[in-house]
């Protein structure tokens, strides 16, 4: 059991959490009447340094600082691709989320569908990319809560038993309630909580691991001789050739797929203007730094001959913080992977309650719904989206969720020619688009489900291992262009163009009037 000073300051770090939720309505208050973009996207009001804070407490989720880890404690070499991969989110971002930004922000857009529907023309093109966001989203915020579970019972702050899940519950619907109430001023205003435990229990946690084992090359020699690697030269802390592929092409998918998110993309519009944005973008080099330390923690796991449980590598460093840190720390830290969770967790249920109320139940079921009545039905559907969360976690085994989570990121792929692409060029028709979404959907799920939910897939036998979202990709790519030519001399009419986009952006462009404000 853990000991009470543990205990106590895990419980102050989710207690200091649950009181910033409180005062997120104090967050750039407004005194517009009710709509969606005041609820789901904070007004578009979120200055550079609020802004820094969701954004990187929603693309670095506590299931990434568990898995990643994980992965070096059970893989080596291959699960630092997490580095490359966030340093590609980086200029993507500048590039892709400032542009992004200022055609939602000209046109009133709130999700990725509605900008297709506007740039397309194409209902059931924009609806496919609704869809597919929210089938991706689901799993994702199941995993918070699995990310949630695994730390505290490494930490023996969650043994078995029903009280246990009540507490896990309780610590969610306290979110839940923040989130129902304030939208997404609740997580932005506990991602500052977030990142200051993080970057302080990280750094103590580093510390104490360097000064145990006398330097960084002290404990990738430990981890190396851990995993059987007796020849410097084939360490298995250094890819293979074969590993290359699979590690460029995943780190290369993981970043274009990463900005389809709808969270991600819910936290880059809540900012106040295309400037933030490239502050924000270059500033994200520090979480990315973050994410590099807790890789190097699954490498000191290894090296302190920590013994994880068979199939539950992500509690590597829970286990080896427990073993190395006295109890208030090891709280601290605990607590930070907790609020970690509730961030990315809170923004996902906004961005798929948003991204079913316009592009579905606003396009189809109640095309006159009222502004006040799309928020009441956006609260609801978030809370729903949480307690989906919840049974999943308790009602199916965890590689169910990690196995779902998989295919998100293969499935979110097949969204970057429709919205990305977009962006530069509406060359490509909608219905080739829609068939090469369909195509890299089917091609993507196949491979995957084929090698038994790996993501990383040979194409043929022999042939070397590559990342299966970027192969659907590609392919989804091929369909849509090798359509397009083919649909225009057919006469397949388009639908119109409501962005007003030009195929490149004009030079010196100003931005509205307003949208700089950071």
């Amino acid at each position: 059991m853990a000991g009470a000073a543990m205990t106590t300051t895990f419980l102050a770090v989710i207690g200091g959490a649950s009181l910033l939720a409180v005062t997120a309505r104090r967050l750039h208050p407004s005194d517009r009447l009710p709509s969606l973009e005041g609820w789901a996207l904070a007004d578009r009001g979120l200055g550079a340094g609020w802004t820094w804070l969701l954004l990187g407490g929603t693309v670095y989720t506590a299931y990434t600082f568990t898995a990643v880890p994980g992965l070096a404690y059970g893989n080596g070499a291959s699960a630092f691709f997490a580095v490359p991969y966030t340093v590609i989110v980086c200029p993507l971002a500048f590039v892709l989320l400032s542009r992004l930004w200022e055609v939602a922000r000209r046109h009133g857009y709130i999700t990725a569908a509605d900008f297709v529907r506007g740039r397309y023309g194409s209902p059931p093109l924009a609806l496919v990319v609704a869809l597919t966001g929210i089938l991706a989203t689901m799993p994702y915020l199941a995993l918070q809560l699995l990310g949630i579970r695994a730390v505290l019972t490494a930490g023996g702050l969650y043994p078995p038993g029903a009280a246990d899940d009540l507490a896990m519950v309780a610590v969610f619907a306290g979110l839940a309630v923040a989130t129902y109430r304030h939208g997404l001023r609740a997580p932005t205003v506990i991602a500052a909580l977030k990142a200051v435990a993080v970057f302080v229990s990280l750094t103590a946690v580093c510390w104490l691991v360097l000064d145990r084992f006398g330097g960084p090359g002290a404990v990738f020699d430990g981890a190396a001789r851990a995993l059987g690697g007796t020849d410097p030269a084939h360490s298995p802390l250094v890819l293979t050739p074969g590993q290359q592929p699979a590690y460029a092409t995943l780190a290369l998918g993981s970043a274009l797929a990463l900005l389809m998110y709808p969270h991600v993309l819910t936290a880059g519009f809540a900012a106040d203007g295309t400037r933030t944005l490239r502050k924000v973008s270059a500033g994200l080099p520090a979480w990315t730094a973050l994410l590099a330390l807790f890789g190097f923690l699954g490498i000191a796991a290894l090296a302190a001959g920590v013994r994880a449980p068979a199939g539950g590598a992500e509690a590597a460093v829970p286990m080896l913080v427990d073993r190395l840190m006295p109890g208030p720390l090891a709280g601290l830290v605990f607590g930070s992977i907790v609020v970690g969770a509730l961030v990315p967790a809170a923004v996902m249920s906004i961005a798929a309650a948003t991204s079913f109320v316009r592009n579905v139940y606003v396009e189809y079921v109640h095309p006159t719904a009222t502004p006040k009545r799309q928020v009441r039905v956006a609260k609801a559907v978030s809370l729903t989206a949480k307690l989906g969360a919840v049974a999943f976690v308790f009602g199916l085994r965890d590689q169910d969720a990690i196995n779902l989570q998989l295919l998100g990121g293969v499935w979110m792929l097949q969204v970057f020619p429709a919205v990305a692409v977009g962006l530069y060029t509406r060359w490509l028709h909608p219905r080739a688009l829609l068939a090469g979404w369909a195509v890299g959907m089917a091609a993507g799920t196949y491979l995957v489900v084929r090698e038994g939910f790996s993501s990383i897939v040979p194409l043929v036998a022999g042939s070397p291992e590559i990342y299966a979202g970027v192969a659907a990709l590609v392919l989804n790519l091929a369909v849509a262009v090798a359509a397009t030519p083919v649909l225009a001399r057919l006469g397949v009419p388009r639908g119109p163009d409501a962005t007003d986009l030009p195929s490149r952006p004009r030079a010196g462009r100003r931005p509205p009037t307003g949208a700089n404000n950071a």
